[in-house]
């Protein structure tokens, strides 16, 4: 971590010189290091999207992310916080690059259940119920070597 002194930075931007410090963590150079070694980072493409309409899904929305990266080890989630129609948030899964799409309403919140939505094949979407998707996304990783993507 390097610190440095910013006494004159105020003052070149304007305003009275004032006493000031600030540190800088380095993260570029980090990610050039990482390039360099020809290291992505944190460039994984998740197996699922999480999309998400409406007040009581995106609530519990976000308790179920948890819940199945804690009972799934090694599945990548990439949950939908922009907002948006649901149409944007289904173009956004499809350019995350996730196999599936795990929609989750407030009407599916009601009734316990999540659809899960094919992404990279013709395949029908198919509503799961919440206590089950843990266990069938497990099943569809195991079914693909190498995971869902």
């Amino acid at each position: 971590m390097l610190r440095r002194r910013y006494d004159g930075l105020v003052a070149q931007l304007g305003g009275t010189p004032a006493p000031a410090i600030g540190w800088a963590l380095g993260e570029e150079r980090i990610v050039e290091l990482m390039r360099l070694q020809n290291r992505p980072g944190n460039a994984a493409t998740p197996h699922v999207y999480l999309a998400l309409a409406g007040p009581a899904a995106e609530a519990a929305g976000l308790r179920l992310a948890e819940a199945l990266r804690d009972a799934v080890p090694g599945l990548r989630i990439e949950t939908n916080c922009g907002g948006g129609s649901f149409k944007s948030q289904l173009k956004r899964a499809d350019r995350s690059g996730a196999s599936h799409a795990v929609i989750l309403g407030d009407d599916e919140v009601a009734q316990q259940l999540a659809t899960l939505k094919p992404l990279r094949e013709e395949a029908g979407q198919r509503q799961v119920p919440l206590a089950g998707l843990a266990a069938e996304l497990a099943r569809m990783m195991e079914a693909r070597a190498g995971g869902l993507g």
